[in-house]
Formats: structure tokens, C-alpha cells, sequence
């Protein structure tokens, strides 16, 4: 009997119900997961249902169809494009008579197979475990009671309870190594927060890398027509013309149905993001529902915390579409969206001269009144050179008179854990003499 291939797979797309916009999954966006996944689709088993079977996710009649291409193609892999729970899983391997990997799980097992730094390992590491965790359920045929110990009550735990309890143990113990580079990065940030960094954000395969790449004249970050080609963050230092450098952060692309567990894992390396003076947002103008794909970056951003960062839309891949470069304005007069190529190069400078003009500083006056053991953040306000006056209030509380760009406060807030809000707008104004009038002082007094 011949070996089924190693590599090939069955498909699985279902239609469920009424299907919301970005909501969707793309098929063929699901096949290039697969190929980048190290698998090779052969046959494709599509349906629609009004909410998903609780038992095996598909109907009985799909299920044998699933188990008939599988027969029929000599694989072993079944990948469905939702996410299933364990019990689904379980009997939809029983069912097709193969392994079945979900949308979550293919999209784990890309992550750590390009993850490269230590860092990104841990992160990996730490949300494959999270994804196992939930999936332990009947996942062992030795179930049965394990014996107590001398002097313990109960039956003992389960097999199944000692293997949480494992796993448990081992993410508290990489979530300790991860704490401890998440330091390590936020020192860093705060040792360059004099430079502002500009971070390159959107969906995977909008071409984030050769932006890179020709933005900070460099090779050091990977270009590949495929998902998820860059997963590490890459910072490099980039000068801009009339005004100091800026640091050009690279981070890793989003996708629909990014799994959680990895949003979480990777919240450390998002932080650059977070903590971004400008977001650029790349988009692939050639994409046919780009619309929906710019929703999805919206909506992973909100969930970081980085929506309401200044951001500018990055329109890429022009040449594709024979559109020529050109920069369109917002309400207030600002570069709100540029139409480049970063792979042939029109419009970078456009790009750039955008860049130095959304970064042009808005200076503020304010005043903030420090707490006690604020020291520190006193001393970092007179290094940036941003205090005007100072003096004492009648709890004997330092004052300061700040002239200071909104995004280096900001910076220096989420550095010493500052609430924003504390800098109070404007100095408070004298209080004017009223205009003297001769008609009304040659009234007698009393009327006006």
C-alpha cells in the first residue's frame, strides 16, 4: 500500500450564517496559510450552515465527504478554516480518519516555525501551550484516578489534571523569562526616548519588510511573497531630512482571526507599537478586499491599546494598479494617506517629507504638579529641556511650567507611569482690568 503523502491536505471552508464583511475568511488567503504552513492543499471541501454542528463542526453528509477526499487523495491532514474546540476535533478526526489542524492551530505552528530570536520562541511557546491547555479534554485514554498519597485524602488527581498542572507550571515559568525581557525592552525605550520611533504596522503581506528595507537602506529585514515572512521586531535608526533621526520599528503583520493567545504572547514586541510617536499603516492597494483587511489592522490595534496613535496610511504596491504617487490630506491639512511602491521606489520621498510633517512638534503649555517620590520624573522633564518655571504650592508640592511636543510627554508618561491627563491646558491667564468709560464714572454712584 502506497504512503500517503506527508504534506498534502484536505481543505474544509464552511459558509456559516449571514457572513459580516471581514468576518469572512478568505479561501484563498487560507490556502497560502497552508502553503506557508508547510502543507500542499489537493482538494477543497466547501458548505454552508447556519451555525456549526456542536459535535464534529460539520454535518454528518459533509463529514463523509471530508473522510471521501481524504480516501481519495491519499492524505493524512485535514485543515479547517475556523477555529473548532477539542471535542470537534476529536470527532472530526474519528470521522475522516485523518489529523485535523484548525485555522488557530496552522497559524501557531507558522509562528513557530519562523520564530527566530529568543524571545519570539517564548512568545511562541507560551501560546501553543495556551492553545494546548484548552484542548486537554479526553485527550488521553489513561483518565482513570491516580492512587492518593500516604496521610492524603480523595482518590487523587487525574491524569488529565496533572497535565494542566504541567503546563500551568511551565508558562508561569516562561512568562518569568518573558517578564524579564519585557524589562529589558522597556529600558531600552526609555534610553532612546529622546529619539521618536515610527513604527510600521498592517496586514501580513502588505509588503511591511521592503518599506523597510527602503526606508532605512538596508537588507536586514526579510522579503518574501508569502504570510507571515517577518515575525521578530527590527528597529533600525533612519534619518529624515531637517529634523533628528527617528527609529523605524518592523513588527509582525495581522491577520483575521489572529489567535489571542499569540495577541497576548506578543504584547512585550507589540509594545513598540504602542509606544510609537507615528504609525505607518501599510496597506496593499492590489488586495481585493482591502477594505476589510485595513479593519482587521483597526481592530488588533484597538485591541494593544495603540488606536488613537497618530496614524498615516501607507497605500503600497501602486504599480500594480498603474496608479502614480501622490499624498492626500485630512481635514486638518495633515498627510493622511500616501500612495507608494516600496518595491520599485515611487513616492518614498513623498513618504518622507509626510513622515517630517506629521512629526513637526505641537508644542503645548501646561502645568503639572508633582506627587511625592516623583523625583525621577522631574529630573527626566529638566533633561528634555521642556520646563520653563517652576515653583512650590501651599502643600509645599513642586510646580512646574512645561512647553513640551504632545507625543515626548506622552512618551515620558507611559515611561514613569504617568497619567497624561496631569498636564493641565494652558497657564492660567491674569485676569484683565476692566476698560475704564468717562460716561459711566460721571454717574453718581450707585447707577450704571
Amino acid at each position: 500500500m502506497e504512503e500517503p503523502a506527508a504534506d498534502g491536505a484536505v481543505l474544509v471552508q464552511l459558509d456559516l450564517g449571514r457572513a459580516k464583511g471581514g468576518l469572512r475568511a478568505s479561501l484563498e488567503e487560507f490556502s497560502s496559510l497552508a502553503l506557508s504552513g508547510g502543507y500542499k492543499p489537493v482538494a477543497t471541501v466547501r458548505g454552508r450552515r447556519d451555525r456549526p454542528d456542536p459535535r464534529a463542526f460539520v454535518g454528518q453528509g459533509k463529514l463523509r465527504e471530508i473522510g471521501d477526499a481524504v480516501a481519495r487523495e491519499g492524505v493524512r491532514h485535514v485543515l479547517v478554516n475556523h477555529a473548532l474546540s477539542a471535542v470537534q476535533a476529536r470527532n472530526l478526526e474519528n470521522g475522516a480518519l485523518a489529523c485535523v489542524v484548525d485555522r488557530t492551530g496552522l497559524i501557531l505552528e507558522i509562528f513557530a516555525e519562523r520564530a527566530q530570536s529568543y524571545e519570539g520562541k517564548l512568545q511562541v511557546e507560551i501560546a501553543r501551550l495556551r492553545y494546548a491547555s484548552s484542548r486537554l479534554v479526553r485527550g488521553w485514554t489513561h483518565l482513570e484516578r491516580q492512587k492518593g498519597g500516604i496521610g492524603l485524602r480523595g482518590p487523587g488527581e487525574t491524569q488529565l489534571e496533572t497535565d494542566r498542572r504541567l503546563i500551568a507550571r511551565r508558562i508561569h515559568q516562561l512568562e518569568g523569562e518573558l517578564e524579564t525581557l519585557a524589562r529589558r525592552r522597556a529600558s531600552a525605550r526609555r534610553a532612546r526616548r529622546s529619539v521618536e520611533t515610527v513604527a510600521l504596522v498592517g496586514y501580513t503581506n502588505a509588503g511591511k519588510s521592503t518599506l523597510f528595507n527602503a526606508l532605512a537602506r538596508t537588507r536586514d529585514g526579510e522579503v518574501a511573497d508569502r504570510l507571515f515572512a517577518t515575525l521578530d521586531p527590527k528597529l533600525r535608526r533612519v534619518p529624515l531630512l531637517g529634523r533628528p533621526d527617528v527609529v523605524l520599528a518592523d513588527t509582525v503583520g495581522f491577520i483575521r482571526g489572529l489567535p489571542h493567545e499569540l495577541v497576548a504572547a506578543f504584547r512585550a514586541t507589540l509594545g513598540e507599537v504602542s509606544e510609537a510617536a507615528l504609525l505607518l499603516h501599510v496597506v496593499d492597494a492590489s488586495a481585493p478586499d482591502r477594505l476589510e483587511k485595513e479593519r482587521v489592522v483597526l481592530d488588533v490595534l484597538g485591541e494593544i491599546g495603540a488606536s488613537d496613535l497618530p496614524r498615516l496610511d501607507v497605500v503600497n504596491k501602486i504599480d500594480r494598479l498603474g496608479e502614480s504617487p501622490r499624498v492626500e490630506r485630512d481635514a486638518q491639512g495633515l498627510p493622511g494617506r500616501v500612495w507608494i511602491s516600496a518595491g520599485t521606489g515611487e513616492g518614498l520621498d513623498l513618504l518622507r517629507a509626510a513622515i517630517v510633517e506629521r512629526l513637526a512638534p505641537r508644542v503645548r503649555k501646561g502645568r503639572v504638579t508633582l506627587k511625592a517620590g516623583e523625583g525621577a520624573l522631574r529630573a527626566a522633564l529638566y533633561r528634555a529641556r521642556i520646563v520653563v518655571g517652576e515653583r512650590a504650592d501651599a502643600r509645599g508640592s513642586p510646580v512646574l511650567d512645561l512647553a513640551v511636543d504632545d507625543g515626548l510627554w506622552k512618551r515620558l508618561c507611559a515611561s514613569y507611569a504617568v497619567d497624561p491627563d496631569r498636564l493641565r491646558d494652558a497657564l492660567p491667564r491674569r485676569r484683565t482690568a476692566r476698560p475704564r468709560c468717562a460716561a459711566r464714572e460721571a454717574l453718581p454712584r450707585g447707577v450704571e
